[in-house]
């Protein structure tokens, strides 16, 4: 059997994260959750709180024969705005700030040298304020997180607000 990594991210909402990294060529599986907090099993009531110090974050199952860590860190820049502190949209709080959580000192030094070729690119007028840290533990979300946009296309903040960023990363993503 082939090996698989991981790669963890927090762009906002998990259920826009998770939605934008579904159509990536290589992506297997991708998993809503909680990281870079103290509080230990936490819930999406208790991370909404913001006293958790979590952040809402996914993480991603890939083939590295297919796309490699430093591609989806790529385009981890255009997922979401990097550029907004503790907020993406309407949805504010540490909860929805934007994080690279690593695994080990390889995908650590990608992640650096990605956001240095994000920070010189000017693509972005404002500063990037995405969190480069280690992952202690990853949290999976409950249930119904899963595949949220899939399975529920027509609800509202999916209509008005998944959509147009799938959408939008899509635009980008296809034309790499």
């Amino acid at each position: 059997m082939k090996k698989m990594e991981q790669a963890i991210f927090g762009g906002g909402c998990f259920w826009c994260t998770e939605a934008i990294y579904t159509r990536v060529n290589g992506v297997k599986k991708v998993e809503p959750g909680y990281a870079g907090g103290d509080v230990k099993n936490p819930s999406y009531r208790l991370v909404c709180s913001g006293t958790t110090g979590h952040a809402e974050v996914i993480r991603i199952t890939f083939d590295p024969d297919v796309i490699s860590y430093k591609d989806l860190v790529d385009l981890f820049w255009y997922a979401h705005d990097p550029t907004t502190l503790n907020r993406q949209g309407n949805d504010i709080g540490t909860q929805y700030r934007s994080i690279i959580l690593t695994l080990n000192k390889d995908q650590r030094e990608i992640a650096e040298n990605s956001l240095q070729e994000a920070l010189t690119s000017g693509a972005f007028t404002k500063p990037i304020v995405t969190e480069i840290t280690d992952l202690k533990v990853f949290y999976p979300a409950e249930d119904y997180h899963f595949n949220y946009f899939a399975e529920n296309p027509n609800q509202p903040y999916c209509r008005a607000v998944i959509a147009p960023k799938v959408k939008h990363f899509l635009k980008k993503y296809q034309s790499d």
